[in-house]
């Protein structure tokens, strides 16, 4: 079998088209071919919904799904996007794309298919992912293509038209930690046939319906998944559709309670079965040795610390990143944000509301990150990015996408969750938060770069400070961090709670 799609008679003089057409040639394999994506070669489709042109070679419609005899299901959509809501013969509208999702969708136990053929590439198809060099995805390809592909769930996507050949890394089509695990889907982009260049426009594969593959097998993840690119765009376009006071379903998977309650803490067991005593506070650990946090400790460098509450301060982090790169620290010996008390755990979230709204009005956003690893006291790295410099959306892709080149796994704390539903104290961990409340997670299982976090921000992706990653090398002499303090304590006091306690 023989699937094409972009212009299947881009390059075809009417007299070589005959000679298929009369049957003087013939086409050596079966051949599916998409319809026309523009006005020039309407006239080789005679009937829109399909039809075979020559033997061997069959158009197979507007949209729809082709069945094969061994289960195979390829869905497809000919043409190129178009906003008029009557598309001409050689596009397709989001009304199209609509009742194409509706008649498969509503197929019972629906689980995707196995292929999807599209002439544009979905837009957006590059985030999370590796580069698709010359193309810039978020700018080419059609958005109504990227939600066909989000709700279909392809194995294997296939698309043209802009002259390029590109196999993206696969995405997962579920959320880690919300929902069961599904298929991964694969992108790959075809160049023009006998292009100059000599890219890559064949593509040849072997492929097991999914009807007839083990479930296991099925949703196995290969190591280079990423996450699903199209998520982004269809949570605002439900935000957009969505009623203002649209209550959710109830989610209740793995360990996250989702349901309307959302934000509040499940009630213990001992309080379900009556026992309404109120829970013990924690107390803070006492250090093995020497601590340099600690604000009690006499290693502490005081002449850093520019706010001072109950159970939290701030304080300007040594060899900082920027000038205004701070920490958040437990005043008492805390190794983790899952070991907190929850009156630390409340100032926390002051100090870290005073620093957005600080932050804000100097035109920047913060970016926090924590390692809980080869550390014994909780550090909150909160590092200022500029607004112009990129957007929240930028710095998450930042951060995933070089996880993924060094085989970490980043994954994404579902909305109104926190840490402390996904990891237990003693948890080896790396914790990222932006200031839009998003929230990445890793599980430390074995080694893990100490430096990650700032070499993400650091890196020209965002900072641009490459030479600034290893905060060894960021020294300053004692006058010059006391002299930041000063400047920060006194830029940040009309922001500060602590001094109106």
């Amino acid at each position: 079998m023989l699937l094409c799609v972009g212009n299947f008679f881009g390059s075809t003089s009417e007299t070589e088209w005959a000679e298929y057409r009369t049957g003087a040639k013939k086409a050596p394999i079966p051949t599916y071919v998409l319809g026309a994506n523009d006005q020039e070669t309407v006239s080789y489709f005679p009937d829109i919904s399909g039809c075979e042109l020559a033997e061997n070679i069959t158009y197979l419609g507007r949209r729809g799904l082709y069945s094969g005899t061994s289960g195979l299901q390829i869905a497809y959509l000919s043409g190129t996007e178009t906003q008029d809501e009557l598309a001409p013969a050689y596009s397709f509208s989001a009304k199209d794309v609509a009742e194409l999702k509706t008649s498969l969708l509503s197929t019972p136990n629906f689980k995707g298919v196995d292929i999807l053929l599209t002439s544009p590439w979905p837009r957006d198809v590059g985030t999370f992912a590796n580069s698709a060099g010359e193309i810039d995805t978020k700018k080419c390809g059609s958005k109504l293509v990227s939600d066909l592909a989000a709700s279909l769930k392809p194995r294997y996507h296939f698309a043209a038209l802009e002259k390029a050949y590109y196999e993206r890394l696969p995405y997962r089509n579920h959320t880690v930690l919300r929902e069961t695990p599904q298929h991964v889907s694969r992108f790959i982009a075809l160049a023009d046939v006998g292009n100059t260049s000599k890219k890559k426009y064949l593509y040849a594969f072997s492929i097991v319906p999914m009807s007839l593959m083990d479930p296991a097998e099925l949703v196995k993840q290969p190591q280079d998944v990423t996450e699903n690119p199209y998520r982004k765009s269809r949570k605002e376009a439900q935000k957009t559709k969505a009623p203002l006071y649209a209550e959710e379903e109830p989610a209740c998977q793995f360990f996250f309670d989702l349901n309307k309650h959302q934000g509040k803490k499940r009630p213990s067991d001992e309080k379900e079965r009556g026992n309404s005593q109120p829970k013990q506070a924690k107390k803070p650990s006492q250090p093995t040795g020497p601590c340099w946090f600690c604000l009690a400790s006499p290693e502490v460098e005081k002449h850093l610390v520019v706010s001072i509450g109950t159970h939290c301060y701030l304080a300007l982090a040594k060899g900082g990143l920027l000038p205004d790169h701070v920490l958040i620290l437990p005043i008492g010996h805390y190794q983790s944000v899952v070991d907190l008390s929850s009156e630390v755990v409340e100032e926390v979230t002051k100090y870290k509301s005073a620093l957005k709204e600080f932050f804000r009005s100097k035109g920047k956003r913060y970016v926090l990150f924590e390692r809980n690893y080869r550390s014994q006291h909780l550090q909150l790295q909160v590092i200022p990015v500029p607004l112009d410099h990129c957007t929240s959306e930028d710095i998450k892709e930042s951060f995933i996408v070089q996880a993924q080149e060094q085989q970490i796994e980043l994954l994404e704390i579902p909305e109104h969750s926190d840490i402390t539903q996904v990891a237990q104290p003693g948890t080896p961990y790396f914790y990222v938060e932006l200031d839009t409340g998003e929230k990445l997670f890793h599980r430390i299982r074995g080694r893990f770069p100490l430096h990650f976090g700032r070499e993400v921000l650091a890196s020209e992706a965002l900072l641009a400070l490459p030479q600034r990653a290893d905060w060894r090398r960021c020294a300053a002499e004692r006058a010059e961090e006391a002299a930041q303090a000063r400047d920060f304590r006194r830029d940040f006091q009309p922001f500060d709670f602590a001094l109106r306690a």
